[in-house]
């Protein structure tokens, strides 16, 4: 089954079950694949192109987290986890700290990274080969320590 298949079967579900908030996320998310399906004018997403919109919601929801934090509106950023907590379901399972950290430096040394002017080339090599199972920020920052 394919995922847009199954966010659609999920949604029938949550519909059903009167759940609110995940038949309200996976509106949105079923929304923004029309877009992109839209936007791209064919027939349908594969799995990866859905993947990606998942992980830009998880990704515009973790900012608003942030950001309801600094306003001093913890109750808006809880709405926004729970949220985060039912589209991660979507995802591949996500690499633990050591994993990554792995993955970093294995990426360096097969590209010979000296110096910052090679992070990007290391980012896009690890977010090429683990799509979906690393937050881009801790990439970041790893990658960052280990050139610097």
């Amino acid at each position: 089954m394919s995922l847009i298949e199954q966010i659609d079967k999920d949604y029938i579900v949550a519909y059903k079950a009167k759940d609110d908030v995940k038949k309200t996320v996976l509106r949105h998310l079923k929304t923004a694949i029309k877009n992109r399906i839209v936007e791209l004018k064919g027939d349908a997403l594969s799995d990866d192109e859905v993947l990606d919109l998942v992980a830009k919601q998880i990704k515009q929801r973790k900012d608003s987290i942030e950001q309801y934090n600094a306003a001093g509106r913890p109750e808006l950023a809880e709405i926004e986890a729970v949220e985060i907590e039912a589209l991660s379901g979507y995802m591949p399972e996500q690499l633990s700290e050591e994993e990554v950290a792995a993955a970093v430096d294995k990426a360096i040394a097969d590209i010979g990274a000296s110096s910052m002017q090679d992070m990007g080339k290391v980012m896009k090599a690890i977010t090429e080969a683990y799509k979906g199972q690393v937050d881009g920020k801790v990439v970041s920052n790893l990658v960052r320590a280990r050139l610097s």
